[in-house]
Formats: structure tokens, C-alpha cells, sequence
């Protein structure tokens, strides 16, 4: 009988390419993948350790996967397992811990759990396999197809860069990339299959370019991220391409110039500022101060009116007093920027930020307060945005289903969130329609189709 196995993704964009990468590995005569809530022999995670949040949150779905079969295999892959693989071998439950580069050859290491257990008489051991330091990562070309409307492919890896913060570097290595004939390759493939946007991904894609030269043996540059995004906007299949999260830094004038004028990128940028003061920007070893944050903001508004510029925020860094919190509070307010993501802070092991934490920690009460007060202002800012889009056309990416067949949701071109009335024929689809009101209560866009349109054919 074939084996059931089951997946799970915590975390990024990138981790949702990869595991979808994973899958196809098990797309073989020996499995049949099952939905996660479902009974299986086998549950594949993908682990995050970006906070400490989603480290507890892999506990959580570990437990849920042994609510459902007790003598299930579990593998946990991923940042944690790869950060941190001796305190996810302490989870109960846990079978099976792959790192960075052994996650790729998931099918041999279960091999070798098999025949360790078989060994032992049938015992559930833990076996880890993780290499925790290493010169050099390998590069795993992955994204994901057939369970989203869109599909995330991946362009970069690892990072280079050293945020006083954060672990990325040490989970994933450093910066590589995939060639620019692999990456158009892979988005006529996905588009070919019916796939209506493509959201390109990677740790920092502003970095792109970095390739592994056997020869010399390190990374070198050999491409831009302009160089990319210019060969992409020239293929002829139809489909939308959407950025992720891109450093301000690395966000050139030629390259926001380029976008504005694009048959292919929507207007849709995500530019993480972490804070809008510069001594905290300092601490945190961000290559940047406000000030280029601004101006990045501004040549986006001038260019491109319409785009959608979302942030990203954290709140609560050791030693951010009052006044930081309000240098950056009252700098987010004055900035034409359309919704904000808030990180409460969250030490991270072996970063240089914890070093600080003892004697300049901000209590939990206050990182709250703080948090609160910037999803409120992130709430007026993307009402603000959306009311400014009221009576505009725009063309919504509606998604393949709807529970209650009342509604379907998409996106417009520059990331509204937007419904309509359910009609089959409209799922999957990139539909015209204009923008009537917007819904306060559950922050989505009311559409009506154009009246001139024939309702597209499914699929």
C-alpha cells in the first residue's frame, strides 16, 4: 500500500517554494500526498526561526500531526531545524530532522530512518542530520504550482547581510542565486500551466546575482537584479509578476523607473524599514537611514501613483526608548506608504541584539502598547489607500474557490484585496471590474465586473 504523507509550510514565501519543491520528491509509486488535517503515515514540516513565535508554533503542529496518527514519521526541515537541530530533537513526537542542504535528499535520510528503526526492533528513534557550518550552500531551484492561484518561485537564497536581529544568515546561508535562464525557464513553465501570477521570492532578492564559481569556489556576481527583472519583462507568455520583499537599499531609481513602465510587474512593492529612527536603524546594522527610505517612497508616488507600497516594522528593540518609538511613529504617519506589518521584537540566539537585552530590554507591556498603536496606524493608512482607489478600473486575480459561494476574493494589480458576487466562470481568472466601495468591517474591496465583458471561460 502506498504511504500517506503530508506537508506543512510555517513561515515565508520562500518556504512555501520549497516545500512544494519537496513534494514533487515524493511524487513517486511509493506515496500518495494527503491533505495535512488528514490522516498520514509520514508529516513533512517546514520549520521558521525568524521569532520565537514560530519556533512554538512548530510544537503546535507537531502535536496536531500526532493528534492525528501517534505512530506517524515526523521530519521537520527547514530554518529552525537547520538553527537550532539539537532543541527541535527535544520536541516529542519529532522522527526525523533535516538541515539546510540534507532537506534536498529528504527521500535517502527516510530511507535511513527506515533501516535505523527496522535495526532497532521498531523503535520510533530521532536521527538528526544537519551540517552546521559550512563554506558554502547549496542552491535548491524550487517553486511552488497547483495548490494556489499563484505560484511563488524562488530566485535567491542566504543573505550576506548582518542584522544585528536576525538569524537568516546563520539558517540559510549565504547570498547565491539561480541563473536568468533558469528563472525565465521555470516562469513560461508555470505560466504554460495555466498559473495566472508569479510572486518572485528569495531571503534578499535586491541581491541578486550572486552564482557559485566552481573555478575560484565562492560566489561572484554575475548578474543585477536590473539585469533580471529586464530579461523577465520581455517574455511574450501572458501573466503577472509581483515582487516580494525587497531592501530600500537595494531598490535603484533605474530599476523603480523600469516597473513603472512594465507589461509584466504589477505596482506592488514591499520595502521593510524596521524603524524610522536612525539611531535604532544604526543598532540594528540596517544599510540604510530614513531618510533613503523616504526617498525611496517618493520616487515610487512619482512614478507610480497607484502602487501599493507595503513595510515592514519592529517594535520593541533593546534600548528603543519613547522618543525612538516616536521619531518612528510620527515618521510612518507622514509617509505616503498604503499598510505596515509589525514585528514585536523577538531575541534571536547568537545575534549581537542580544547582548543588549539585559540592560536595555523593553518590558513586554510596553512592546504591546507599541505593536497596538502601529496596527491602528496601519489600518488608517491601507483604509486611506483603498478609499483613494474607489470608482478606479483595475483587473482582480480571483482565486479558484469560495466555501460559501456567495463571494470570490483576489487581488487587484496593486494588492487591494477585493470580492465579488460568485460566478464559477470568474475563478482562477484575471478579471476587469471596477472598484465600488470598500467594506470597513472586513477591509475588502466590493467590485462589479465591467458591464461590457463576456465572463472569462474557468481555468
Amino acid at each position: 500500500m502506498k504511504k500517506k504523507v503530508a506537508f506543512y509550510t510555517i513561515g515565508c514565501k520562500l518556504n512555501y517554494a520549497e516545500t512544494s519543491t519537496i513534494e514533487k520528491k515524493f511524487d513517486i509509486c511509493y506515496y500518495q500526498k494527503v491533505p495535512f488535517n488528514s490522516f498520514a503515515d509520514i508529516y513533512v514540516i517546514n520549520s521558521c526561526s525568524v521569532t520565537k513565535n514560530a519556533e512554538v508554533e512548530l510544537k503546535r503542529i507537531v502535536r496536531i500531526a500526532k493528534n492525528k496518527n501517534n505512530d506517524a514519521i515526523i521530519i521537520a526541515i527547514g530554518c529552525y531545524a537547520q538553527l537550532n537541530p539539537k532543541e527541535v530533537s527535544t520536541i516529542d513526537g519529532i522522527n526525523l530532522i533535516l538541515g539546510a542542504e540534507e532537506k534536498l535528499k529528504i527521500e535517502y535520510y527516510l530511507s535511513r530512518w527506515f533501516f535505523n528503526n527496522n535495526q532497532n526492533g521498531g523503535k520510533n528513534t530521532t536521527m538528526v542530520f544537519s551540517m552546521l557550518k559550512k563554506d558554502h550552500y547549496s542552491y535548491l531551484p524550487s517553486f511552488s504550482i497547483g495548490d494556489r492561484t499563484r505560484s511563488f518561485l524562488k530566485i535567491q537564497d542566504g543573505c550576506d547581510y548582518k542584522c544585528s536581529y536576525c538569524v537568516i544568515p546563520m539558517s540559510r546561508g549565504n547570498s547565491r542565486s539561480d541563473s536568468i535562464e533558469n528563472i525565465l525557464e521555470k516562469i513560461k513553465f508555470i505560466f504554460n500551466k495555466g498559473v495566472k501570477e508569479i510572486v518572485l521570492t528569495g531571503i534578499n532578492i535586491g541581491d541578486y546575482g550572486k552564482i557559485y564559481d566552481e573555478y575560484y569556489g565562492y560566489h561572484r556576481r554575475l548578474y543585477t537584479f536590473f539585469d533580471l527583472i529586464q530579461a523577465i519583462d520581455k517574455i511574450k507568455e501572458k501573466g503577472r509578476i509581483r515582487l516580494s520583499s525587497i531592501e530600500p537599499n537595494l531598490l535603484k531609481y533605474e530599476c523603480i523607473e523600469f516597473l513603472s513602465k512594465s507589461q509584466h510587474f504589477v505596482p506592488h512593492f514591499h520595502i521593510p524599514l524596521q524603524s524610522g529612527c536612525n539611531v535604532i536603524l544604526r543598532k540594528m546594522q540596517r544599510r540604510y537611514k530614513r531618510e533613503t527610505y523616504e526617498e525611496k517612497v517618493q520616487q515610487i508616488r512619482k512614478l507610480i501613483p497607484d502602487a501599493y507600497i507595503g513595510s515592514d516594522i519592529i517594535v520593541g528593540y533593546p534600548g528603543e526608548s519613547h522618543q525612538h518609538f516616536l521619531d518612528t511613529y510620527f515618521f510612518l504617519k507622514k509617509l505616503d506608504i498604503s499598510s505596515l506589518h509589525i514585528f514585536t521584537y523577538s531575541p534571536r540566539p547568537n545575534t549581537k541584539s542580544t547582548s543588549e537585552i539585559k540592560i536595555k530590554e523593553v518590558s513586554k507591556k510596553i512592546q504591546w502598547k507599541r505593536n497596538k498603536i502601529l496596527r491602528h496606524l496601519s489600518k488608517e493608512k491601507y483604509i486611506s489607500f483603498c478609499e483613494r482607489q474607489v470608482n478606479t478600473k483595475k483587473t482582480v486575480l480571483f482565486e479558484k474557490n469560495s466555501k460559501n459561494k456567495e463571494y470570490l476574493y483576489g487581488y487587484t494589480e496593486n494588492y487591494i484585496r477585493t470580492k465579488i458576487q460568485y460566478h464559477s466562470s470568474y475563478e482562477n481568472t484575471l478579471l476587469n471590474v471596477s472598484l465600488i466601495e470598500l467594506d470597513k468591517e472586513d477591509g475588502v474591496m466590493i467590485a462589479a465586473a465591467e458591464p461590457t465583458q463576456t465572463p472569462p471561460s474557468s481555468g
